[in-house]
């Protein structure tokens, strides 16, 4: 446990380049192979805007690198947060302060999102990709990108994690959001066993139905059980779900600067 919290205090920069890049590889190859949906597209030109969207969630996220460190540091130093309150040895503020990071970090702001009509408007664009994969996962509007990064700074200040902790929080975030979007279908007895808890790519594609209730459920990233807990959790079938939003129909998913401007567009409808 010691090495664990030693290797993520220091994690270099380029071991943590490595787990974003190395995930969307391997999910993107196994995804081939196995595909939850079978999709008739172009995987590259459908990746392009979801890499660039990746690239101005990395520019946003390293800006809030310093306060996120600075707040973490600083609850350790004067004792503040549910972490440092326990005072809890390195295998409980794991069992603790993780499924916390994710609540605030991940579910909370996912929730919001979705409740508040200016935010989901940011949060559309997410949601407008038509052949959800491991790529979608970091399809987030730069706007939407300040509010998970000022959620991820509210969660280190309640929990109190230690910089280690944040650094596998994010670590975790980042991996098990490229699998649970990727297109890859697992087998059902394996999704079953997974799901009680982590999200899965069957579980997490119900969220990315077209319409509602469907789109207001299962908000989750890394654990399931905030979704059940908050009655949030949907188990229905997936057998012929469409992806994207009906709002956004004759839309280009596909086209960037559209794709930018969508939150300012006062023609689209929030509620759908």
């Amino acid at each position: 446990m010691e090495k664990l919290a030693l290797y993520f205090e220091h994690i270099p920069s380029s071991h943590r380049a490595l787990i974003l890049a190395g995930g969307i590889t391997l999910f993107w190859l196994i995804e081939s192979a196995v595909p939850l949906t079978a999709f008739a597209y172009n995987k590259w030109k459908h990746a392009w805007i979801n890499f660039f969207f990746t690239f101005t969630t990395i520019i946003i996220n390293f800006g809030f690198a310093l306060l996120i460190v600075y707040t973490s540091d600083w609850c350790v130093r004067e004792g503040f947060g549910i972490v440092q309150w326990l005072q809890a040895p390195l295998w409980l503020a794991l069992l603790v302060g993780l499924p916390l990071l994710d609540l605030i970090g991940a579910y909370l702001v996912h929730l919001i999102e979705h409740k508040i009509k200016w935010m989901w408007k940011f949060h559309m664009v997410h949601h407008s990709d038509l052949h959800v994969d491991t790529t979608t996962a970091n399809r987030h509007h730069p706007g939407e990108s300040v509010f998970r990064a000022i959620f991820t700074l509210l969660a280190v200040g309640v929990t109190g994690a230690p910089i280690w902790l944040v650094m596998l929080y994010q670590s975790l975030s980042v991996v098990l959001s490229q699998f649970n979007h990727a297109n890859i279908k697992l087998p059902a007895a394996i999704d079953k066993v997974l799901r009680l808890v982590i999200v899965t790519p069957a579980m997490h594609r119900v969220h990315h139905h077209f319409k509602r209730p469907e789109t207001d459920s299962n908000y989750g990233n890394i654990f399931t059980f905030w979704d059940r807990l908050f009655g949030t959790y949907h188990s229905g079938g997936t057998q012929h779900l469409q992806y994207g939003l009906d709002v956004l129909a004759g839309r280009g998913d596909e086209n960037l600067k559209e794709q930018l401007l969508l939150p300012f567009d006062r023609t689209i409808k929030t509620d759908y």
